[in-house]
């Protein structure tokens, strides 16, 4: 997508601080953390949301989540705990419309209301 944030990034338009990444997804920090340890995991293909991945085989979605759990071993965060969480459209919060998934950890995060 033309004037999609994170498509940008993949593409080396505009730097991100890329912290992980293999030849479907990309891990790099959010700009605007919410706790110590704050990374958004991206597909590397345009999809807009969790949505989007409808069509993606089963093993493509669990690889995603494989994924996930590496960056957060790799953060230090697996062991103390981590949360996970996507946005899904506008009343969810969701701002870039491109999925990330957000992995939050390195702090106690309390309850999430």
């Amino acid at each position: 997508m033309d004037d999609c944030v994170f498509c940008k990034i993949i593409e080396g338009e505009i730097l991100g601080e890329v912290f992980m990444e293999n030849q479907d997804f990309l891990a790099i920090r959010d700009i605007n953390p919410k706790a110590p340890q704050h990374l958004l995991v991206i597909p590397r293909e345009h999809v807009a949301s969790l949505e989007g991945t409808e069509g993606w085989p089963d093993e493509k979605v669990a690889e995603m989540f494989r994924f996930v759990r590496m960056v957060a071993d790799k953060a230090g965060i697996r062991d103390s705990g981590y949360r996970v969480l996507s946005n899904v459209g506008e009343d969810a919060g969701q701002v870039v419309f491109h999925l990330h998934v957000h992995v939050v950890g390195g702090a106690g995060l309390g309850d999430f209301a």
